[in-house]
C-alpha cells in the first residue's frame, strides 16, 4: 500500500493541484508539502482532516484504515449510515446484525467461488 505521502501527492496529482495550489489551501509552506509528500513530517489531526477535504478522500484512507478513498463521501451510503444512527438502539442492533449477516455470508460464497 502507498504511503500517506505518496497518496497525498497522488491525490493532489490527480486534482492537478501544485504542491503550491495545495500549500496555499492549507495555509503552509511548500516545503511542508514537500516533505508531507516524502513522509519525512507527519501532521497533526487537524491538518490531516483539512489534506483530505481539499482532496476529496477521508482521513482513514489517508492512514490506511480503508483502501477506499472515497467510501464515506458516497451520498446513498452515508444517507444509509444516517438513517441506521438514528435508530434506536435495538432496531440499529437488528440492523446491522442483519447487515454482517448478509456480508459474511457474501463473502464466504465468493470464498467457495475461487
Amino acid at each position: 500500500m502507498a504511503s500517506f505521502g505518496k497518496k497525498i501527492a497522488a491525490l493532489r496529482k490527480d486534482l492537478k493541484l501544485s504542491q503550491t495550489d495545495l500549500a496555499k489551501q492549507l495555509n503552509t509552506s511548500v516545503s511542508v508539502i514537500s516533505r508531507y509528500e516524502r513522509d519525512e513530517m507527519t501532521p497533526s489531526i487537524d491538518v490531516a482532516k483539512k489534506l483530505a477535504t481539499i482532496l476529496n478522500t477521508t482521513v482513514g484512507y489517508l492512514l490506511d484504515e480503508t483502501d477506499q478513498e472515497n467510501v464515506l463521501k458516497d451520498p446513498d451510503m452515508l444517507k444509509r449510515l444516517n438513517d441506521i444512527e438514528k435508530m434506536a438502539p435495538v432496531e440499529k442492533d437488528h440492523v446491522l446484525f442483519a447487515l454482517d449477516a448478509l456480508i459474511q455470508k457474501i463473502k464466504l460464497k465468493n470464498i467457495a467461488a475461487l
